[in-house]
């Protein structure tokens, strides 16, 4: 893998939304990636939008959330404007991002109409319980809202050999199967590689003076 020496400068927000636990892992490995090259790195869990009697319905679900939001902070629209680059997380439903991440996208009008966020470094990555269960396309449905924004976004190609055995040309992802598998280190590595690339860019962005809107 490649390694990028970053300013101190850097910062990137990962928004992402984990139901099981699979989101969760690829996020921590993105983070702790972007941290050792040198970025600072906001992890943040999208919340329900349902109740507690509706998440226990779905085994697991309920303990897995409350033991998630004591980990990590809700994503914040301060945390967008903070950072310099956002990485989302998300698993598929029924071809589509979580609810849940959705709606932390749907609190961005302010920023949008201030143009906040234009400028900003912007990439994603999915899970999801089978290989033809919409990761690419999720993945790739996740540009049109940061295009809006007006985000530089950043797809991870074949830019690194971790890219030809995970994920795709759009970002990193994982297939799960319906236990809920771990990731598999190729995944971990991808989201990797992928982590360092949005830093290093938004890094060279940076240092050109690229970015008028950074909040401090």
């Amino acid at each position: 893998m490649e390694s990028h020496s970053l300013p101190d400068t850097v910062r990137l927000l990962i928004a992402f939304y984990s139901r099981s636990g699979s989101v969760e892992r690829l996020a921590v490995a993105a983070a702790a990636a972007a941290e050792a090259a040198g970025a600072t790195v906001r992890l943040r869990r999208a919340r329900e939008v349902v109740d507690e009697a509706t998440m226990r319905k779905s085994d697991g679900w309920l303990d897995n959330a409350q033991r998630q939001n004591a980990l990590y902070e809700a994503p914040a629209t301060a945390d967008a404007e903070w950072a310099d680059a956002i990485l989302f997380g998300t698993p598929c439903y029924f071809g589509a991002m979580a609810t849940e991440l959705k709606a932390f996208f749907d609190q961005l009008g302010p920023q949008w109409k201030r143009g906040a966020l234009a400028g900003k470094v912007g990439g994603a990555f999915a899970t999801a319980s089978w290989p033809h269960g919409g990761t690419e396309i999720v993945t790739f449905s996740l540009y049109a809202p940061m295009a809006h924004l007006g985000m530089v976004v950043v797809p991870t190609g074949y830019t690194d050999e971790a890219m030809l055995e995970a994920g795709s040309p759009y970002g990193a992802s994982a297939i799960v199967g319906a236990e809920n598998r771990p990731p598999r280190t190729e995944d971990l590595d991808a989201v990797r590689h992928q982590a360092r690339r949005m830093c290093a860019i938004a890094g060279a962005l940076l240092a050109a003076d690229e970015m008028p809107n950074r909040k401090d």
